[in-house]
Order: structure tokens, then sequence, then C-alpha cells
């Protein structure tokens, strides 16, 4: 059995999509699955036993897909040994869909992009259901390996708070003033999770200007690759962050979490499960004080 999902989209995006990819190899453990999406946050996939191969989204070879010209012969050749093609790649017009089967005997399934079905992982499950596989589980589980290949450029000591106060997007973001805030007068040692999004407002200099140099509290993960941060996550003891990517690691990875939501739907778009808690007063996180985001960590540590 081969199958192939193709999937857009960034980390937040992926993750979403595990509990899909976990009904798949549930029902077909000897199968070999690859995906052609974000190869970075795949790539967790292949760690995690979901998937065997991961293809970047942003080769010019997908292209073709979307016209109306005849596939080049390696293309065609390569798609028709998929049993299964799953799609979760934006086709308004159903162009895509009418490139498939390739051959008798291949089974084409789709579902729209954009999530329609709330938690997000229920919409990417639902077209599944017609392969007589269903989960009411939809929270978003990563194993990870074991060992010195991961994790190793963060300190074996333990830390309690993950903070990750970034986003794709910084109408997502609570303040930076309020993190600063937050973060000096918490007293709990802190891996502060950076990323491309944060580099230019949380760069090492700017850190310093904020907090002391002699802060041992503060321990920065500085654009981990992602097994990596994962590993990281995955030995703290809260996390704490918005509506992004990251939040779906710290969950999947079995992290309790606090996470702060404004202008999108929690229901659509928290991780599932009871390790994870919401707080949101409206579409403007500026609404969220301090006191309030202080008090829910005091709970949960």
């Amino acid at each position: 059995m081969r199958i192939l999902v193709l999937r857009g989209g960034a980390l937040g995006d992926f993750l979403v999509t595990l509990p899909a990819l976990g009904l798949l190899r549930t029902k077909w453990p000897g199968a070999r699955i690859e995906l052609v999406g974000h190869a970075r946050a795949a790539g967790l996939g292949v760690t995690g036993g979901y998937l065997d191969a991961v293809h970047s989204q942003h080769e010019a070879r997908w292209s073709v897909l979307f016209g109306d010209t005849l596939l080049p012969p390696p293309l065609h050749a390569w798609l028709a040994e998929f049993d299964l093609v799953v799609n979760y790649w934006p086709d308004p017009d159903g162009t895509l869909a009418r490139r498939f089967p390739l051959r008798d005997g291949q089974q084409f399934i789709s579902a729209p992009a954009t999530p329609i079905l709330a938690p997000a992982a229920r919409h990417f499950c639902e077209p599944l259901k017609t392969l007589d596989l269903s989960t009411t589980d939809f929270r978003s589980c990563l194993r990870l390996r074991t060992g010195n290949d991961v994790g190793s450029a963060i300190s074996d000591s333990r830390l309690p708070v993950a903070i990750h106060p970034g986003s794709g997007s910084p109408r997502k973001n609570w303040p930076r003033e309020r993190w600063t805030e937050l973060i000096a007068r918490l007293e709990e040692p802190i891996l502060l999770v950076l990323g491309e999004a944060e580099m230019e407002s949380w760069s090492a200099p700017s850190v310093a200007r904020f907090f002391s140099a002699d802060d041992k509290r503060i321990k920065v993960a500085d654009n981990l690759p992602l097994p990596e941060l994962a590993a990281a996550l995955a030995r703290c003891r809260l996390f704490l962050g918005h509506d992004s990517g990251v939040s779906h690691l710290a969950a999947a990875v079995g992290t309790p979490c606090v996470l702060l939501f404004g202008p999108t739907d929690p229901a659509m778009w928290a991780p599932p499960g009871d390790h994870v808690r919401v707080l949101r007063r409206g579409a403007d996180l500026n609404t969220l004080g301090v006191e309030e985001v202080l008090t829910a960590l005091s709970a949960e540590l």
C-alpha cells in the first residue's frame, strides 16, 4: 500500500493533520506514506512514525498539477504508484481533482484546505470516513526519539516554564511590554523560545535590554531545529504562548499549556486536550492583563 498526502501550510497546519495521518498509519501499519508539504514541519511526522518520506511543497514540479497540460511522464508515473491520494491543498475549481485517478484502482479523496469543522483536526479526519476510518480523539500526539541526537542544544536540566512570545501574525500576539513584565515577575526558570518571526524584536541584544545579563533564570532557544525544540518542550513543566505552531508542538509532546487567544477562534485552533488551557477575553489580546495570566500560570505550576 502506498499513500500520498498533499498538505500545505506551516508547522501548526501540519500538526493538526496528525490525527488524520494517525488513522492512516493505524489502518495500514506497513504502508509507505509520503507527504508533500512544509518539509521542515513534516519531518516531525517521519520522526514520529507517521510518515516515511516528505517532499517540499515549494518544488516547481507541483505547479503543473493545476494546469491543463499533460503531466510530464516521470511525474505521472510517480503519482500513479500511489494507491491512495489524500488532498488537503486548495482546489477551488476542481482542477487538481480532475487529474485523478491516474490508473485503475487508484483512489482520490479531498477536503477543503481551510477547516470548516472544529477542532481543525476533525476537519482533516472527516474525508477519511469514506475509507471507514473515524475517531473522536482529535489530539495531536508526537512521539519523540530518545538519545543524544535530540535536544542537544538545550541543557539536560528540567526547565519549568517555556515561553513563546510570538506567532505567525502580530494580531495574535500579546503586547511585548506585558510579556517582559510577566517574565520579570516570574520566579521560575524560563526557556524563551524564539523563531524567525521573533528574531527582530526578541533578538539576544533586545532580550538583554529588558533582562539583566546575570539573570540565570532565562535560557534562550533561538531558532532550534524542530526535533530539538520538541525535545526541549517535552522537558518543560509548562508552556505559555499564543495561537501558533509552537503551541501546537508543545501540546503534541504532552506539555501542559496556557495559551493566550485573541482574534482567532480557540474552538477551531486551540490544541484539543485536558492539558491545554485557553485564556481569551474577546478578539483583542490587550484585554488580557499580566495579573490574570500570572494567576493562570500559578494555578498550573
